[in-house]
């Protein structure tokens, strides 16, 4: 699917990353509540170093695009089929860089939008080779409204951060709570991989997450960007 969206300094940009790279467990309040969320690799403790897992390019959608949860998934008779809301806040790499250090990481960024790091939890939880395919399901990954350029967001470590669920606050945060801040991860990710412009990094979700169902509409609120809408429909089995 083809996604432009505005940027904040005027003009459109279309969004087509060759990578999309994530943090899991980046918030104190989302580390303590792994527990519930039950998925393997989740612990108590407060990471070293960021954790990295991929999502596909195949999971975005923009503003107003559905998320589907997908048939296929009912087949395995899971007790619980849970597939959790996780907001986030994005960026977006400007150049190609690799290598870099935390000191010049702001230098290389494009902007910063909404992102909903839909995740599917009993693939999460029971897939041997990870979470690839609970995080890379198709509609898994809402962005937007805008694009939002490093000028113009102000100080990206301290905006508030909500998720509304039918309208009902479920997640509420701000950026200042990560544990790792925006130029280390840019520049810890540059150092595993070389980054092309247009690139993704999603910075971790605050305590909140929880199950959509069908019929659901789930808005992403970040600070001095805006809200990202997107309905839940349920996949109708063939």
């Amino acid at each position: 699917m083809k996604i432009i969206l505005p940027m904040s300094n005027g003009g459109d940009y279309t969004v087509n990353p060759s990578k999309i790279v994530a943090l899991g467990l980046n918030y104190l309040e989302h580390i303590k509540e792994s527990q519930s969320v039950d998925v393997q690799n989740f612990t108590n403790e407060i990471p070293t170093e960021p954790v990295l897992f991929p999502k596909t390019p195949n999971v975005l959608i923009g503003p107003g695009d559905s998320i589907i949860l997908p048939a296929f998934v009912e087949e395995y008779g899971f007790a619980d089929c849970r597939t959790d809301h996780e907001a986030e806040l994005a960026i977006i790499i400007k150049d190609q860089v690799r290598n870099l250090s935390a000191d010049s990481a702001m230098d290389h960024i494009l902007g910063f939008t909404c992102f909903n790091d839909i995740s599917q939890r009993n693939l999460q939880k029971g897939d041997k080779a990870g979470w690839y395919r609970g995080k890379s399901l198709d509609t898994f990954g809402p962005i937007g409204p805008v694009i939002v350029t490093p000028e113009d967001i102000g100080d990206p470590q301290n905006l508030e951060i909500e998720c509304r669920l039918n309208g009902k606050v479920v997640q509420k945060s701000n950026t200042r709570h990560m544990i790792f801040k925006i130029p280390e991860i840019v520049a810890f990710v540059s150092k595993n991989f070389t980054l092309e412009a247009g690139d993704i990094i999603i910075t971790g979700t605050p305590s909140g997450v929880g199950p959509l169902k069908n019929g659901d509409l789930l808005e992403v609120d970040i600070e001095n960007i805006g809200t990202l809408t997107n309905p839940v429909k349920a996949e109708q089995p063939r």
